[in-house]
């Protein structure tokens, strides 16, 4: 579903990304680990067509995102680290503005409420103003949009930082009901832990070079915490 084929991204001499291959199928999560600057955002960018690549190409589902960037993107949810409503609407009001920009057909109170009861949001934040929403309800938000546009794709990038652990633990399970459901999903991550529970593989990077990738079923939390530990330190050396 996702695929980057020799993905290369420079901003003037510095290459943030260097040949990257890799495919991210339907009912997976790849996450990818690595340093700030290891090319991770930079990569998510090139899928949203944000970026535009130096050399290589980033498909969604088999499509070259800059032959087709809207229909690319109809075929994708964006995570982000912080994600911005108006303040001013409720969740519900938030998610049909959304679904109406992403052309969505069945824009129903009904459904849209069982959309966000699906991502998690309690019944009696529905109606109540953004602003006073935690960042867990925020992308909860999110996630409802996914489920109302059944997204075949997402592209998540540090979605859980700063949530604390309950709160980053459902985020995480919600994911793998999406995953579940036949989403393929792409998470940019620092949590180790996180990474080794929901992840189907894990992928290191560092200096725009996908170093390592592994099977999260092969590796215990503590082999991919000195794994990634060495990669970080051959960076420091």
């Amino acid at each position: 579903m996702l695929e980057a084929i020799a993905l290369t991204k420079d901003f003037g001499t510095h290459r943030a990304l260097d040949g990257l291959d890799l495919r991210v199928d339907p009912g997976e999560i790849v996450c990818l680990l690595g340093a700030n600057g290891a090319g991770k955002t930079t990569t998510v960018n090139l899928f949203l067509g944000f970026l535009e690549p130096t050399a290589g190409e980033a498909r969604v589902d088999g499509v070259d995102v800059r032959a087709d960037p809207v229909g690319t993107k109809r075929k994708l949810l964006y995570v982000p680290e912080q994600i911005a409503l108006f303040g001013e609407l409720s969740g519900l009001e938030n998610l049909a503005y959304f679904a109406a920009l992403a052309g969505i057909a069945d824009r129903s109170s009904t459904r849209l409420r069982d959309c966000l009861a699906q991502a998690g949001l309690e019944p009696a934040a529905m109606d109540r103003r953004a602003a006073g929403y935690s960042k867990g309800m925020r992308q909860k938000v999110g996630l409802a949009l996914a489920i109302a546009k059944r997204a075949r794709a997402l592209l998540l990038d540090e979605p859980t930082s700063g949530l604390d652990p309950q709160a980053s633990a459902e985020f995480h399970d919600l994911i793998v009901r999406q995953r579940d459901a036949g989403a393929a999903v792409l998470m940019v991550t620092h949590d180790l832990f996180r990474a080794r529970e929901v992840g189907t593989r894990i992928g290191l990077m560092r200096e725009g070079r996908l170093r390592r990738m592994i099977n999260a079923a092969d590796i215990t939390a503590t082999q991919l915490e000195a794994l990634y530990l060495e990669e970080m330190g051959r960076m420091a050396a």
